[in-house]
């Protein structure tokens, strides 16, 4: 039976200040592990912070051998996994929403964002695989923030064996109230109609670039019942368990689980 103690991070990423941001999550993992978390999961852009506008061609930076040296070792040490992420810079002056996943084989791997929101269309470019990792005997996808409310990349996760869904936000503006009720609409149908674990975080507090980020995190069943929530807009880390007895039990049930009844010749998903 596969259980997966998995910290979500809420927490306050400052635009601009690496250096900052990235002490902040060195320190958020030694905290989510002490806490017994194998999979730790950070908001979206959290190293480099957030912003949608001009600043994002000065705070960017390009994934480099001293980042990766620095997470993949911890990774390997602790026998852990990490998302983590960052307005990646590439050689070609694209600037992506990435989320690199470090898995505990010292190894990694990432994920660009493939839905980028229309104020984020003049400065980033979309991602164009839609990827799947494995790790302590899950499959998992990763979304960013906008990624989540087109249903059919949740669908073609679900359909490459996807056990759990991890969507880092960025999401700022409103209460923490607001930002739940919000996301809810859409990510318990995500989790629902695919018969999936959904689990999201975002950043919080002030960027001092003029945004203001209500912290939530939150998880979600297989069956599309909220399993933990957190509202407070305060940093932390938030420990959630992934069950995969819960997903057999969902999957199966002929009137819980939906995916194998498409009618696949109507539909080219």
């Amino acid at each position: 039976m596969t259980i997966v103690k998995t910290a979500l991070i809420v927490q306050n990423c400052i635009a601009g200040n690496f250096k900052k941001n990235l002490e902040s999550s060195r320190n958020f993992i030694l905290s989510a592990v002490q806490k017994g978390a194998r999979i730790i999961v950070f908001p979206e852009m959290n190293l480099t912070g957030y912003v949608a506008g001009p600043d994002i061609l000065s705070i960017s930076r390009p994934i480099n051998e001293d980042l990766v040296t620095v997470f993949s070792t911890i990774a390997k040490e602790l026998t852990i996994t990490i998302l983590i992420g960052l307005a990646e810079r590439t050689l070609q002056k694209k600037i992506y929403a990435t989320h690199l996943v470090f898995l505990p084989d010292g190894s990694y791997e990432t994920y660009r964002k493939i839905h980028t929101a229309p104020f984020e269309k003049k400065y980033f470019t979309p991602g164009n695989k839609i990827s799947l990792f494995q790790s302590h005997g899950l499959i998992f996808g990763v979304q960013l923030c906008y990624d989540a409310h087109f249903p059919e990349l949740s669908l073609a996760m679900a359909l490459k064996k996807a056990d759990v869904i991890f969507i880092p936000h960025a999401s700022p503006r409103g209460s923490s109230q607001e930002k739940y009720e919000s996301w809810i609409r859409h990510l318990r149908a995500r989790a629902f109609d695919n018969g999936i674990y959904i689990a999201a975080c975002n950043q919080t507090g002030d960027n001092t670039k003029g945004l203001f980020f209500p912290g939530i995190s939150i998880f979600i069943g297989p069956d599309g019942n909220i399993i933990n929530k957190s509202i407070d807009e305060s940093e932390g880390v938030h420990i959630v368990t992934i069950k995969k007895t819960a997903l057999d039990q969902v999957r199966s049930h002929k009137m819980k689980y939906f995916l194998p009844y498409r009618r696949k010749d109507l539909f080219n998903l």
